[in-house]
């Protein structure tokens, strides 16, 4: 845990992405039934690592994302280990009915990997930003939903999935994230890592927004207010006694998440938060699709900065009685 009065200054480390990359030649390595396949992006999802050191095991299934969703399940079934990997937009939104019917139906060891999630895909435009894909994962009965905030979050839950039985979606991004964990933390499906305690709010953060929560707690904690900050890397399933617990101690929470608040994190945590103690929240999160711009641009115009988090808990401790 991060002591509530240390001054947080990541060093840039690689992209989610990447570090996907790298763990899977790793897992490659480990175990020989694992097999990969991608729908012609191999280049920018990093899954090419893989492809050079273990050529006949990987499969490049051509700009046809639902097509390599079911080829994945076939692997499945013939008791090897499939990690299908694509943009999010297109594994996920252009695979879901496959997801749905040829992994999530037969509850397959399938993992699939959406690498450029978010408005943080920058210049490519919304065509390609995926901000709906969570949502989408969760509602698929049986899957785990993981999204990872630095390389080396990534770099173990693409082994706590590897390990996992059952169909899993991990979520990874194009930019490079600020590293929040020292390389020996550990992590575990379903168990959210609080890094920050705190008593007056409790800020519910994944992905990218897990560095910008612990900015916010910094400049927050000048003000004389105590936050507690709680990385959820599994979005399903969640971490209920966590959340819970932060419910009934702090009596208010924001989460903060680089995806529509509709269907998302917070939506999921609210939910949990009715069912076990009910309390004030505010949500930081894209309300509509962005535009083309620089990852940096992006994420200040719609609101997914540091200074957006502190916004949320300012209004929440305003509700709060």
């Amino acid at each position: 845990m991060i002591p509530a009065n240390t001054k947080f200054d990541p060093k840039l480390g690689m992209a989610t992405r990447e570090a996907f990359g790298k763990a899977l030649v790793e897992a490659g390595r480990r175990n020989k039934d694992v097999v990969v396949l991608d729908a012609d992006l191999s280049k920018s999802t990093y899954t090419s690592l893989f492809h050079h050191e273990f050529p006949d095991r990987f499969f490049s299934c051509g700009i046809a994302e639902a097509n390599m969703v079911a080829i994945a399940a076939g692997f499945a079934y013939a008791g090897k280990i499939p990690v299908a990997a694509s943009f999010s937009c297109f594994v996920v939104n252009k695979g879901f009915e496959q997801l749905r019917v040829t992994v999530a139906y037969p509850n397959l060891n399938v993992k699939i990997v959406g690498t450029h999630s978010g408005i943080s895909i920058g210049e490519d435009g919304p065509s390609q930003m995926s901000v709906e894909e969570t949502a989408l994962a969760c509602s698929l009965p049986g899957f785990v939903v993981l999204s990872p905030a630095d390389e080396v979050s990534t770099t173990a839950l693409v082994h706590a999935a590897i390990h996992h039985v059952g169909p899993v979606f991990i979520r990874t991004g194009r930019m490079k994230a600020p590293v929040v964990y020292p390389a020996e933390q550990k992590f575990e499906i379903g168990k959210a890592v609080e890094l920050i305690d705190g008593s007056d709010v409790t800020v519910i953060a994944t992905g990218l927004l897990v560095a910008e929560a612990i900015r916010a707690q910094e400049a927050l904690e000048a003000q004389g207010i105590s936050v507690r900050v709680i990385d959820f890397h599994t979005v399903k399933p969640l971490d209920r006694e966590t959340i819970a617990r932060a419910a009934a101690e702090t009596r208010a929470i924001v989460v903060a998440e680089e995806h529509l608040v509709d269907g998302g994190l917070g939506v999921r945590v609210a939910q949990v938060v009715a069912e076990t103690h009910p309390c004030v929240m505010e949500f930081v999160g894209l309300q509509t699709y962005a535009e083309s711009g620089s990852p940096e641009q992006l994420l200040d115009k719609y609101g997914l900065m540091s200074r957006d988090v502190i916004a949320a808990v300012h209004r929440v401790l305003a509700r709060k009685k």
